[in-house]
């Protein structure tokens, strides 16, 4: 997964090329790493109002997303091979269901990066 530390090292592998003086450069990756850590403490902090919504369409969203992935991830490389191995150790030939796995990402991801263009606007003032 890409998180924090990952964005750290990509922002400093900018830096390197950018930012030849040492001074400078340690100003901006105190700056960088200051940034970032507001930024996730910014999606913490949303992270934590969504959840504590009554409202099980603002609260709900991410669990509901979350598990739906959990089970299909778990059905795709867990479940249908083992099963496929069981039923061909028996010597029998079943077919089991599939899906695309790429629409599932499509969609997970998809609804991830709109939680941080979120997060992003309200760290602007431009949400409501």
């Amino acid at each position: 997964m890409f998180g924090i530390d990952d964005a750290i090292a990509a922002g400093l592998k900018v830096l390197d090329k950018f930012v030849p003086d040492p001074g400078s450069k340690a100003k901006a990756e105190a700056e960088l790493r200051d940034a970032l850590m507001a930024w996730d403490a910014g999606q913490t902090r949303v992270n934590e109002a969504e959840a504590s919504n009554p409202n099980v369409f603002v609260s709900g969203w991410r669990p509901f997303i979350g598990w739906t992935c959990g089970v299909a991830f778990a059905y795709h490389y867990v479940v249908q091979p083992l099963a496929l191995f069981l039923a061909a150790v028996a010597g029998k030939v079943i077919e089991l269901p599939a899906f695309s796995m790429e629409s599932l990402l499509t969609v997970l991801l998809g609804l991830l990066g709109m939680g941080g263009l979120r997060t992003y606007e309200k760290i602007k003032g431009a949400a409501r």
